[in-house]
């Protein structure tokens, strides 16, 4: 195998690494982050629980939509396409986080990061 075939196939690999280390990452900061972030939006102690537990909740149904709709954009498109896709989706859907000021804008907002 030459270095550039090597370096065509291991593309998608690499990539793929790096979208899964992101998403893990998110994962993680998101549940650091949640309850300073429900609080700036004014929300009791016991409304941070219930809220915050929701908002994992939609996050995760859209993990199981975007599974469903880029895997079959997947197949149609091309693997590495859809995965950039996605990629670009769920990263803007992250920075979007850092501008909501009500509650049903963060719960749109994080489904359309586990959607990406």
């Amino acid at each position: 195998m030459t270095k550039k075939q090597y370096g065509l196939t291991s593309l998608p690999v690499i990539v793929a690494a790096l979208g899964f280390f992101v998403d893990v990452f998110d994962l993680l900061l998101f549940n650091i982050v949640r309850k300073p972030s429900l609080r700036e939006l004014g929300l009791s102690e016991d409304a941070i629980l219930l809220k915050g537990e929701l908002l994992l909740s939609i996050q995760m149904i859209g993990f199981v939509v975007g599974g469903i709709i880029w895997g079959i954009l997947g197949d149609k498109k091309g693997r590495l396409k859809v995965l950039f896709g996605s990629i670009v989706l769920y990263a803007v859907a992250n920075i979007a986080n850092g501008f909501v000021h009500s509650l049903p804008q963060y719960y749109i907002i994080r489904f359309i990061a586990g959607v990406g």
